[in-house]
């Protein structure tokens, strides 16, 4: 790995965490949401990055001479497989904790028992088990370096983000299921396509076949994102002026800024970067940089979406 590459993806991590954290401290500032959320944050970038790495390989399968390496994709699949593994372990204990009310270390066998039999504890440890699944097989297959189809981790990692969002709220409304299914996948899918590029791919050519694909990927993902947004926020704020007088709509207020921001920012990465990466002009470097610096600052739509998520 190049120097500039290493120094470049710990900048990433360091920027991911401290976007998404930061995106949970916007929050806390304009409403309550749940302490656990921090833990949901980072584990939602872990799990958006192992669903990345899934769509990034089934992007590339059938090519004579793949972009990116089998090895590499269940390699990195392993590893952000484990971080968001403890992650998920974590918040599954902190969830347990506080359906009982007591300390996370006070928490027994019988009671964490007792939260897996209410339907939030099946909910939850359903996502747990697709998270832990998604892990081994990545473990297996790099240990192996076997060339399996990635389609397994796709589905197990996109059940697992989506177990919580679709018995929410608006699983109440008609469609509100499949509405929270799309919103959640659609950010996961932007987010973590983007981040799979960085970690995986190597030089100008890869780069040139997969960052635009990428980006009519991220088109749609965005179109979906807004669309079901639009319509959750409505339906659960109800009027206008919920969205300065209630903490989750100056949360919703916070994440639409956020995402103009974003968008702004695509904007001008599809008229500079995309057409420069395209034609072979980009460095590797210069485009490890540039995608790096926008997961950085999509990590914080993220940990506002999380905040939003545990906010009444």
């Amino acid at each position: 790995m190049i120097p500039e590459r290493r120094q470049w993806l710990v900048v990433a991590a360091a920027g991911v965490a401290f976007g998404a954290l930061a995106g949970i401290s916007a929050a806390g500032s304009l409403a309550l949401p749940a302490a656990s959320s921090s833990v949901r944050a980072l584990s939602l970038c872990a799990g958006s990055t192992v669903l990345g790495l899934a769509v990034l390989a089934s992007m590339v399968q059938g090519q004579r001479r793949p972009a990116v390496a089998s090895d590499a994709v269940w390699r990195a699949i392993a590893v952000f497989g484990g971080a968001w593994l403890v992650l998920a372990s974590i918040d599954l204990a902190w969830a347990a904790s506080t359906a009982f009310d007591v300390p996370a270390l006070d928490l027994d066998v019988a009671r964490f028992g007792d939260y897996l039999a209410t339907t939030t504890g099946r909910v939850d440890a359903a996502a747990w088990l697709c998270v832990a699944v998604s892990t081994l097989v990545a473990a297996v297959a790099y240990r192996r370096s076997a060339s399996w189809s990635t389609a397994p981790v796709l589905v197990a990692a996109a059940l697992a983000l989506i177990a919580r969002p679709v018995t929410g709220h608006m699983a109440q409304q008609p469609f509100g299921s499949v509405l929270n299914a799309v919103h959640v996948l659609a950010a996961a899918v932007w987010f973590g396509v983007l981040v799979a590029l960085a970690v995986t791919i190597r030089g100008r050519a890869a780069w040139a076949d997969l960052l635009p694909r990428y980006s009519r990927l991220a088109l749609w993902c965005v179109v979906a994102l807004v669309v079901t947004g639009v319509i959750d926020a409505a339906v659960r704020l109800g009027s206008v002026s919920a969205l300065l007088g209630t903490g989750y709509g100056r949360i919703v207020l916070a994440k639409v800024i956020v995402l103009g921001a974003l968008l702004v920012l695509a904007w001008n990465w599809r008229r500079t970067w995309l057409p420069a990466a395209a034609a072979h002009r980009n460095q590797e470097e210069e485009s490890l940089r540039n995608a790096v610096l926008e997961v950085c600052a999509m990590s914080v739509a993220l940990g506002l979406a999380a905040g939003l998520a545990t906010t009444a």
